[in-house]
């Protein structure tokens, strides 16, 4: 393919350098005269390892070159990459003009272009900015339709600084958010001798995954350095400590607990977390992230809350008590502290849970109901149809296998607050309300 690459840092000197060798006609563009002059003369402009030998080669085979003009790399070609820089600005936001001007500077160019070529942008941005900024000013410029005169695709790029040529073979997904089909198919051609995952999704789907992704790695950082800080203090290697967490791949390094969802809760993770705290305080070591889990799990709580309360049904219905499906532990259960905060501003409840009996369990359980929530045990139901037959609002707090058919039993003006995801609907405003999808 002829493909246009905007920008030149160091994905898009990466991208040209290796998208030539591949064998195609590369044309790389950026305002540094600098930049496009190394490489026009066989050298790269960025410190990379093997991009700069990759250049020489391809710039000598004629399949790379670079200018100045976004007009010349953009008249002809199936692809054009956006490769632009999206530095902060001082609110955190940010900086959308480098994409603004080459859109602009895109968009005049596709005025002469006789066929219907893809704008790739790879440049990391915010979930709305595709539709908001980037698909308006192509369009603004260009005169010409989106998904029909140009298509229009979102390629989030995975590369390392000192190893992004080895990442850009061997990424660990390769990710399309595609306006329409026929966008994503010619991008997806660009990567089929890549052994990865392909995923093709929306636009907005991919211009987030960016963002998750980096949150995570530098949520591990953090975590890490907060662990590490922790042993230090307790006289524990650290480094051991973590070499041992990190052979487990079934729950630690794993999707395990990784679904959005609501509040945790249980007879370990609150516990552990708190005792956990309490040493750091002893020893004056400050863990600013671990200490944040709980008020950030409280908010899930009050978050469940706010969507009962603004469904409008004063009769209410909790299909799912315990804090896990399967399971008769009510020991700090989120969904009990739900209820009790429901109960408290007057809502009429009722709640079931096969799990949870009193005929059936024993021992901690049992004296928990008693003890410290006998108001609830009385609100208690032996089925789904008595909850049905009750509420306005139905909370589903579980993922107990049998709640899954209950959004299609919805009767009249029910509305479900479903706090697990046991359906895979998405959310629909005053009928099914998920708490954070």
């Amino acid at each position: 393919m002829k493909i246009g690459v905007l920008g030149l840092g160091y994905v898009g000197t990466v991208a040209a350098a290796c998208l030539a060798r591949e064998g195609h006609e590369v044309t790389g563009v950026d305002t540094e005269r600098t930049k496009v002059d190394l490489i026009n003369a066989g050298r790269t402009p960025v410190i990379e390892k093997d991009v700069g030998g990759i250049i020489a080669q391809q710039v000598a085979a004629g399949r790379l070159r670079a200018t100045l003009d976004v007009a010349a790399a953009v008249r002809h070609p199936d692809l054009c990459l956006v490769c632009v820089g999206t530095p902060s600005r001082a609110n955190g936001d940010i900086e959308l003009k480098y994409v603004r001007r080459v859109c602009e500077q895109i968009g005049a160019a596709l005025r002469q272009h006789h066929g219907a070529p893809v704008v790739v942008v790879r440049s990391t941005m915010l979930p709305g900015t595709m539709r908001e900024v980037v698909i308006p000013t192509l369009e603004a410029s260009s005169g010409k339709r989106a998904g029909a005169e140009f298509g229009v695709c979102i390629n989030p790029e995975f590369l390392r600084e000192g190893t992004a040529v080895h990442d850009y073979y061997n990424p660990p997904k390769t990710v399309i958010g595609e306006l329409n089909r026929a966008s994503g198919d010619l991008l997806a051609n660009l990567y089929g001798r890549i052994t990865a995952p392909l995923i093709r999704t929306d636009i907005e789907t991919a211009e987030m995954v960016k963002y998750a992704d980096n949150a995570w790695h530098a949520l591990k950082v953090g975590f890490a350095n907060e662990i590490g800080n922790l042993c230090k203090g307790l006289e524990v290697d650290s480094h051991r400590v973590m070499d041992i967490f990190c052979q487990d791949t079934k729950l630690n390094l794993s999707p395990y607990y990784l679904k959005p969802g609501f509040a945790f809760g249980g007879s370990c993770l609150p516990k552990d977390l708190r005792a956990l705290l309490y040493r750091a305080k002893m020893l004056d070591v400050e863990l600013p992230i671990l200490g944040s889990i709980l008020p950030s799990n409280a908010l899930q709580v009050e978050r469940a809350l706010q969507a009962v309360i603004e469904a409008g049904n004063t009769k209410v219905g909790v299909l799912g008590f315990s804090f896990k499906a399967g399971t008769d532990d009510l020991r700090e259960s989120p969904v009990v502290e739900l209820t009790e905060r429901l109960i408290g501003k007057g809502f009429d409840l009722r709640i079931y849970d096969s799990n949870v009996n009193l005929a059936r369990i024993h021992g901690a359980n049992r004296d928990y109901i008693l003890n410290h929530v006998p108001h609830i045990s009385r609100l208690m139901v032996s089925s789904i149809d008595e909850v049905l037959d009750h509420a306005g609002t139905l909370v589903i707090g579980n993922a107990a296998p049998e709640f899954r058919d209950v959004p299609k039993r919805l009767r009249g003006s029910q509305s479900i607050v479903d706090l697990v995801r046991v359906s895979e609907a998405r959310s629909v405003a005053g009928v099914y309300e998920g708490i954070c999808w």
